[in-house]
C-alpha cells in the first residue's frame, strides 16, 4: 500500500536530490532536501483538507484533481509563482528573470537582494495572517492549551488578527526596513516595506474571500441536492445521482484548486526565507507537493484522517515562525540551515505530541480505542 502509494514520489524525490547534487553540489542537495521536507511539513493539513473532501467526490471527479490538479499545483505555483514574485519585486519580465538565474546568477542575486524587503514584507504579512486566524480561532483540540485557550478567547474580536498585522507591519518598517539591507549597502525601504505587507494582507484576504465564496456555494449545492433527493422519495421517483453528483463534484474541484493555491502560497513565500535561487526552490517544492499528493490519496484510501491532532497546530506554529523570520531578514541575515529547522522541529514536536496522546487514550480505554474515538477525544498539552 505505501509502496504503491508514494512510489512516484519516491522516485521524483531520488532524480530531483541527485540532479540538485550533480548540477550544483552538495548545497543545493541539502537546500532542495529541507525545501522537500518545509513544504511537507507545511502542507500537511492541506493535504488531511483535500482528503475529507476529496473522499466525497466520484472515482472521476478524484482523478481529474489527481492529475490536472497537480500539474497546476507542481507547475504553476511552485515554479511559475515564484518567478513571477522575482520578476514582479525586481521589476522585470518573468523570461529575463529566468535568463538572469541561468546566465548572470550575480547579477541576478543583486536583483534579488534588492527586492528582498518587498519579498519579505509581503510573504511575512501573508504567512502571519494565516498564523494568526488559525490561533486565535476556537478548537477542539489544543496542543500548547496554556496559550492556546486565551488566545481563542481575544479572537472573539471583529478583525482582531488584520489589526495585530497591521502593527506588526508598521513596526517592522519602523525597525527594520529604514536600514533594509540591499546590493548597494544599507537604504530606507520603509515605504516599500509598507506597500508590499498591505499587498499581502489583502492577497490574504481576497484567497480567503475566494475559498469562502466557493465553500459556500458546495454547501449551497449539497443542501439543494439533498432537498432533491428527499423530495424525489417522497413522490417515489428516482433521482438521477450523476447530474447531482456531477454539479456537486465540480464545485468541490473549484473549492479545492482555490484551497491547494492558498495553501500553496505559505509554502512558496516561505521558501524565500531559505533560499532566492528559483530553481533550487521549484525542485524542493515541486517534490513535496508529489508528496502532498501521495498523502492525500493515502489518507482516503485508510480514512483515518485525525490520528495525529496536534500537526495542524505545529504545521501553524512553523508557519508563524517563518512570518517572524522574513520580517526579521528585512535587515538582518538568518542562517537558511536555521530557518528550515526550525519548521521541522515544531512538526516533529507535534507529531510526539499526537503520538503521546493517543498512547495515553488507548492506555485509558484498555487499547479499545480506535482512530475514530482518538479524534473525538480532546486533550490540551
Amino acid at each position: 500500500m505505501v509502496l504503491k502509494t508514494f512510489g512516484w514520489s519516491f522516485a521524483v524525490t531520488a532524480l530531483g536530490l541527485a540532479f540538485a547534487a550533480w548540477q550544483w553540489g552538495w548545497e543545493a542537495f541539502g537546500i532542495v532536501l529541507i525545501l522537500s521536507i518545509l513544504e511537507i511539513s507545511l502542507s500537511f493539513d492541506n493535504a488531511v483538507v483535500n482528503a475529507g473532501i476529496l473522499k466525497k467526490m466520484n472515482a472521476f471527479w478524484q482523478k481529474i484533481f489527481l492529475t490536472i490538479g497537480i500539474l497546476i499545483a507542481v507547475f504553476g505555483m511552485r515554479l511559475v509563482f515564484p518567478v513571477v514574485i522575482v520578476a514582479i519585486s525586481a521589476k522585470v519580465g518573468p523570461i529575463e528573470a529566468v535568463q538572469l538565474a541561468l546566465d548572470q546568477p550575480e547579477q541576478y542575486k543583486n536583483l534579488v537582494t534588492d527586492a528582498h524587503a518587498a519579498i519579505a514584507a509581503f510573504g511575512g504579512m501573508f504567512l502571519l495572517m494565516i498564523f494568526l486566524d488559525f490561533i486565535f480561532e476556537e478548537r477542539e483540540h489544543k496542543w500548547l492549551a496554556w496559550l492556546e485557550r486565551p488566545l481563542a478567547k481575544l479572537g472573539k474580536v471583529d478583525m482582531l488578527s488584520v489589526c495585530i498585522a497591521l502593527i506588526v507591519l508598521l513596526i517592522s518598517a519602523v525597525t527594520f526596513a529604514t536600514e533594509a539591507h540591499t546590493s548597494g549597502g544599507h537604504v530606507d525601504k520603509s515605504a516599500t516595506v509598507l506597500l508590499s505587507g498591505v499587498a499581502g494582507l489583502i492577497t490574504y484576504l481576497v484567497v480567503g474571500g475566494l475559498s469562502g465564496y466557493f465553500e459556500n456555494k458546495l454547501e449551497e449545492e449539497e443542501e439543494r441536492e439533498h432537498e432533491e433527493e428527499e423530495k424525489a422519495k417522497r413522490e417515489g421517483k428516482q433521482v438521477s445521482a450523476v447530474g447531482l453528483a456531477g454539479k456537486a463534484a465540480f464545485f468541490l474541484f473549484l473549492y479545492l484548486e482555490v484551497l491547494d493555491a492558498s495553501f500553496s502560497f505559505d509554502g512558496v513565500i516561505g521558501a524565500f526565507a531559505i533560499t532566492n535561487h528559483i530553481f533550487w526552490m521549484a525542485l524542493g517544492l515541486g517534490i513535496g507537493a508529489m508528496y502532498v499528493r501521495s498523502l492525500t490519496v493515502y489518507l482516503v484510501r485508510q480514512g483515518t484522517l485525525d490520528d495525529y491532532v496536534y500537526l495542524e497546530h505545529g504545521a501553524h506554529y512553523a508557519i508563524g515562525a517563518l512570518a517572524v523570520i522574513l520580517l526579521i531578514t528585512i535587515q538582518h541575515e538568518i542562517s537558511e540551515l536555521i530557518t528550515g529547522f526550525i519548521g521541522v522541529f515544531l512538526i516533529a514536536a507535534s507529531f510526539l505530541s499526537s503520538v503521546r496522546r493517543n498512547k495515553r487514550i488507548e492506555a485509558a480505554e484498555g487499547g479499545a480505542g480506535g482512530p475514530g474515538e482518538k479524534a473525538g477525544v480532546s486533550s490540551g498539552v
